[in-house]
């Protein structure tokens, strides 16, 4: 191994089942997780569900349920989207689960025992739906800026953080570290807010059983962000003062993939709170964009605009949904999707371009040679296609779009090379250089296509009769001679 990562989501509000921007926050961080396994890194990738809360307790109650019964039973359908997608976390962490209620109580009281959580009376302007508080500058026209439900005003008994103590702290780790925040542009925002001061933070409720109890006083649950943004060190097993289990030396976190409406949450929230327990810091916070319906308008249930993304991987496979969110979707920024942009690029693309290059590599490798890779040397200039640095540099900028566009670039090289060497026309050496170049540069294409279509780089592999590479792997002239190929089903069907 040559180092370690960790990288986490979000995790999901399990109040109703999953659509398509849980799973392309899922499949962006199995790419990264995927890619640094690639590079022989330990990786730990945590995923997992947000279960307490007020909004919750009601949806239950809606159903006719207690909390718990239904969680448990909407939870199963953000296990199957990961299963569905092939996503490959280490865990998937539960707030409900033991060890992650004990280490957020432990950090709660380890933060009250500093003096830094005191109890008062909470009065202000809540949305039930983010769980947040807004000042009235806040407020759109008396709604939550985020979901646009009106907000209630809220007066009750709360503990508080002492949140302000820490905005001059959180101010010069944002300015001095300029991959804390990802895109640099939210950056930007978020030292400009944080710039205006911060203001203490009510971190319990006494009017929602549903949650963790506050350890000093059971007449409190834990408020969710003292307990949400907990899993990230609890799922690596870290503790107040940084202490923690044999995991957890994966903190601190090297990236963070979130919304972009949570990213105040994750930066100056999270931070107060790490610095307060004497807890090491985020690496990098990303903040990914949303994914709109083809028009740029954002995805509403009200609207019947949402989207399943289970549905999706059941009629066109998991893979063709990845590659379309990732190759679509400019990493970072906002992205539009509909049936007719996923086809074209499953037409265009996966079934013309990379399809189309196996078929016909393997297919002349059977009849040429008798199945077997020839003895050969890859071809000079179509080595010099392979931008095997750029794309390093790609995914170390987290430019996933632009990784997976140059990969495809290679593909379509390689098609190119095809054309113009017309190996049905040669005999003998000649012929022979051709396919072992088009069989050799298919095997370094499995390993770079294997974070971003995990399955189809496993057919590839299948039908070349080699295991999976590492990126160290990336090599030409790497393929043995003789290697048996294997002929098998297209791997992308076009849809008319």
């Amino acid at each position: 191994m040559t180092g370690k990562f960790y990288i986490t989501t979000a995790i999901d509000y399990p109040s109703g089942k999953p659509h398509l921007g849980h799973a392309y926050e899922k499949v962006c961080a199995d790419c990264i997780a995927r890619w640094h396994r690639l590079l022989g890194k330990e990786v730990f990738f945590l995923t997992g569900t947000d279960e307490h809360g007020s909004k919750i307790a009601k949806k239950a109650k809606e159903a006719g349920k207690e909390p718990e019964k239904f969680v448990e039973e909407m939870v199963v359908f953000f296990r199957e989207l990961c299963e569905k997608l092939n996503i490959s976390n280490n865990r998937f962490i539960r707030t409900t689960d033991e060890d992650h209620i004990k280490i957020s109580q432990d950090i709660f009281k380890a933060i009250h025992d500093k003096g830094e959580i005191t109890l008062g009376e909470y009065s202000g302007w809540y949305c039930s739906e983010c769980e947040t508080f807004y000042t009235e500058k806040d407020l759109k026209e008396g709604c939550c800026p985020t979901h646009g439900q009106k907000a209630e005003w809220l007066s009750e008994e709360s503990y508080f953080f002492k949140m302000s103590a820490y905005a001059q702290k959180v101010l010069d780790y944002l300015e001095k570290n300029s991959s804390s925040v990802l895109p640099s542009g939210k950056r930007k925002e978020i030292i400009n807010r944080v710039k205006d001061g911060l203001q203490d933070l009510s971190v319990s409720r006494v009017n929602v059983p549903w949650g963790i109890p506050v350890p000093i006083n059971d007449k409190h649950t834990q408020y969710v962000w003292m307990d949400a943004l907990i899993n990230y060190i609890s799922g690596v097993g870290v503790s107040a003062g940084g202490k923690g289990d044999k995991l957890s030396h994966f903190w601190p976190v090297d990236v963070h993939l979130i919304g972009k409406d949570i990213l105040w949450h994750h930066t100056a929230i999270w931070y107060s709170i790490l610095m307060a327990a004497d807890i090491p810091l985020p690496k990098t916070v990303f903040s990914h964009g949303f994914i709109n319906t083809d028009t740029g308008e954002k995805m509403s249930k009200s609207k019947g605009t949402v989207i399943d993304p289970i549905a999706l991987a059941d009629k066109y496979s998991a893979d063709v949904l990845r590659y379309f969110l990732l190759r679509e979707i400019p990493f970072g920024q906002d992205g539009n999707f509909s049936e007719e942009l996923l086809t074209d690029r499953l037409n265009n693309e996966l079934a013309n371009e990379l399809g189309n290059l196996v078929n016909r590599t393997i297919v002349m490798i059977e009849k040429y040679n008798k199945g077997a890779v020839p003895k050969g040397e890859a071809d000079k200039g179509l080595q010099e296609k392979l931008k095997l640095e750029k794309i390093k540099e790609q995914m170390e900028k987290l430019e996933l779009h632009h990784a997976l566009s140059e990969v495809f670039a290679f593909v379509s090289a390689c098609n190119q090379f095809i054309n113009e060497k017309e190996p049905w026309k040669m005999e003998g050496e000649a012929r022979d250089n051709v396919l072992y170049s088009l069989a050799d540069s298919l095997r370094i294409i499995a390993i770079l296509l294997q974070p971003f279509i995990p399955e189809t780089s496993e057919k590839i592999n299948a039908q070349l009769g080699v295991k999976l590479g590492s990126i160290a792997a990336c090599k030409f002239n790497k393929l043995k001679a003789g290697t048996k190929v294997k002929k098998a089903e297209i791997l992308f069907k076009k849809i008319g």
